[in-house]
């Protein structure tokens, strides 16, 4: 949440000649309703298997970008599934930097408490070692996106040139 992924994945998958997927508004669009809606109605657990149902579907593709939730990694083999077809990149930022990028934004469920930053703080402990398990992590503090995007081109082609 808020390290950038949606909008460095959209410049790489440019630069690339990629296709560019959210794995949010895949779920959205399954489901016809916002996320803060599922988070509301269904609860974290039913969002996390709408978002499963799109790892899934996304297995293989080629060609493809794609970004997923914070949260997607940490959900039954979410991660080795897709280490097995793609380069996983994890963006990564503090928590008081992704606080400064998100801390307007009304839209995100879990930031939805009297204390974001803490909660952020908290997402970010929790789910540190998942994010440790990415192919390529690159630090997204104090760069622009374009920066960022191009750093993500060069992992990807190391990555092709040594397979």
């Amino acid at each position: 949440m808020g390290s950038g992924k949606s909008v460095v994945g959209r410049l790489v998958a440019g630069q690339l000649d990629f296709d560019f997927v959210d794995t949010d508004d895949l779920v959205e669009a399954a489901a016809g309703r916002s996320i803060s809606q599922l988070f509301r109605e269904e609860g974290e657990l039913a969002f996390r298997q709408r978002e499963r149902a799109v790892v899934l579907a996304l297995a293989g593709r080629q060609r493809t970008v794609i970004a997923t939730g914070g949260g997607l990694v940490t959900y039954l083999d979410n991660l080795a599934l897709l280490k097995q077809h793609a380069l996983v990149v994890c963006l990564w930022a503090s928590a008081a930097t992704i606080y400064e990028r998100v801390r307007h934004h009304h839209h995100r469920p879990l930031l939805q408490t009297p204390d974001p930053l803490g909660r952020i703080r908290d997402l970010l402990a929790a789910r540190e070692p998942f994010y440790r398990q990415a192919d390529v992590i690159i630090q997204t503090e104090c760069r622009n996106p374009r920066e960022v995007a191009a750093q993500v081109v060069h992992q990807f082609h190391t990555a092709v040139s040594q397979q």
